[in-house]
């Protein structure tokens, strides 16, 4: 019986780690580049391998066109959005290449145009080959650096009709490539984010925690998040200590003597539930203070339906000892992806509170509400890098402003040769968006960035930084240290997984 418990603990300790192993690599791939590399690694081998069996079976394919199919099947795959990764620019400059130097070869040998060249090909010849295909190319936009390639090779085939077998075998070859580079740019990169990117395809269940000194901007917040999915729903928990159930509990009735302060925890999903209920001498303390606070949650929650649309549940809990493991406990039992939760600060920090929240399995955003705003149509995001994270943030900025707002994704440079790379990455994270996003690059520290440009905004959304090393930390504490002074709402984003 103890061999098969440990037997059993062994196996849910390894089905812990196949599951934690495979969400890095969900989160791993939603880079872009990553996506991009993982292909090149693995569809470029094959293809080549594909085309390689043809050949097998078809003589008539030269072994000379796998050198330019190679580096232009590269060229494709590894910038799918490039000037010239386009099908027709890889078919067509393939071929291209090909047809210049068979032309080439159709060239009668006089005494200006020696043949007899080491390789049987004279430099004369190359140097035609090159400048027909350059001029061609460049007529008809076709530039590709594999173009050139294929018209050096067709010149070693020696004669007119090989070289003519050698320009059919590219351009059979190159359009089988291009076919299935057509197919993986259109159902697999350009679908990306619906397949790929899990991390915009979740938090529709928002757990609102009901304190601090803005909680209604907190709730609308979270609301709005939530009604983006057909499947959204919002949960308000109040939590009470015990001297809170006290006196609420003994303000809503005579004093009964009772003195039960044990733990309470209800849920109401009725709107009616908490008017229909009695609050008569017969509850008990924690009963009435149930009733109380969950007919204030309820007032919340009718505003919630009405303006926003989205189903609205209350639960009313007591703290316990440990508030956030409360807090984490309720959105396991409510089936919630997302804790939203007002901003505390304890000695220049984040308070042990929201701490212990960024530690736990949920994914947590934490709001710092400026001037109890209840609409957010121009939304900034800084980012840091490429990363599950950043597409998170973008995918909330995207529905809190819908279709009419404004969505700045921003990055901040110290170099000026690190903006080309910038502007690639935001490229990258913006392009999969439902609206069109401005990228913004800024040679400046993001502090001083968000100091100048914040207040032109009405939310500003940020990373937890919590992959960050402690080293790193201490010596460049994370942005959100400075957020006091921002004439903005800010959300702070932290990405978790459950186990």
């Amino acid at each position: 019986m103890f061999g098969g418990d440990r037997l059993w603990a062994y196996f849910r300790r390894l089905h812990r780690i196949e599951q934690r192993e495979l969400r890095e690599f969900r989160a791993w791939i939603e880079t872009t580049r990553n996506l991009i590399r993982l292909t090149s690694l693995v569809v470029i081998p094959l293809l080549l391998a594909l085309v390689t069996f043809i050949s097998h079976a078809n003589p008539a394919l030269s072994f000379l066109l796998f050198p330019p199919l190679a580096s232009g099947t590269h060229t494709l795959f590894s910038d799918p959005e490039g000037k010239y990764s386009t099908p027709w620019n890889f078919v067509g400059g393939l071929t291209i290449g090909a047809l210049c130097g068979w032309l080439t070869l159709l060239v009668p040998h006089t005494e200006w145009l020696p043949m007899g060249s080491v390789g049987g090909v004279s430099p004369t010849g190359a140097a035609m080959s090159i400048f027909l295909t350059g001029v061609v190319t460049w007529v008809m936009d076709t530039e590709i650096s594999s173009a050139f390639s294929t018209a050096l090779l067709v010149l070693l085939t020696g004669t007119p009709d090989r070289a003519g077998i050698y320009v059919l075998s590219i351009a059979v070859s190159s359009t089988l490539v291009a076919a299935v580079f057509f197919l993986w740019r259109k159902s697999v990169y350009a679908e990306r984010a619906e397949y790929l990117y899990q991390s915009t395809q979740g938090d529709d269940h928002v757990l609102v925690v009901m304190r601090g000194e803005h909680p209604t901007a907190t709730a609308m917040l979270g609301a709005q998040l939530a009604s983006a999915h057909d499947a959204g729903k919002v949960v308000l928990l109040q939590l009470a200590d015990a001297d809170a159930i006290e006196s609420v509990g003994r303000g809503n009735a005579d004093d009964s003597g009772e003195d039960d302060t044990a733990h309470i925890e209800r849920t109401v999903t009725d709107p009616e539930a908490t008017q229909s209920e009695e609050t008569d001498g017969s509850q008990s303390v924690e009963e009435r203070a149930a009733s109380a606070f969950a007919s204030t949650l309820e007032k919340q929650a009718h505003t919630i339906r009405t303006k926003v649309g989205v189903p609205c549940e209350v639960v009313v809990a007591s703290e316990g000892s440990n508030p956030a493991r409360t807090v984490q406990h309720t959105a396991h039992e409510t089936n919630c992806d997302l804790i939203a939760a007002p901003y505390e600060t304890r000695y220049g920090s984040l308070s042990p509170f929201l701490r212990e929240l960024f530690q736990g399995d949920t994914d947590v955003l934490v709001h710092r509400s400026d001037n109890e705003r209840t609409d957010w149509k121009r939304v900034l995001v800084p980012v840091r890098r490429e990363s599950d994270v950043a597409h998170s943030m973008i995918d909330f900025a995207v529905r809190l402003v819908g279709r009419t707002g404004h969505v700045s994704v921003a990055h901040c440079i110290a170099k000026e040769r690190e903006r080309r790379t910038a502007e690639e990455m935001l490229s990258h994270l913006t392009e999969t968006a439902t609206i069109a996003c401005e990228t913004r690059v800024a040679r400046a520290p993001i502090e001083s960035f968000l100091d100048t440009y914040a207040r032109g905004y009405d939310l500003v959304i940020i990373g937890a930084s919590q992959e960050r090393s402690a080293t790193s930390r201490f010596i460049s504490p994370p942005t959100f240290y400075q957020i006091d002074s921002l004439d903005a709402d800010v959300a702070i984003l932290d990405r978790n997984y459950r186990m």
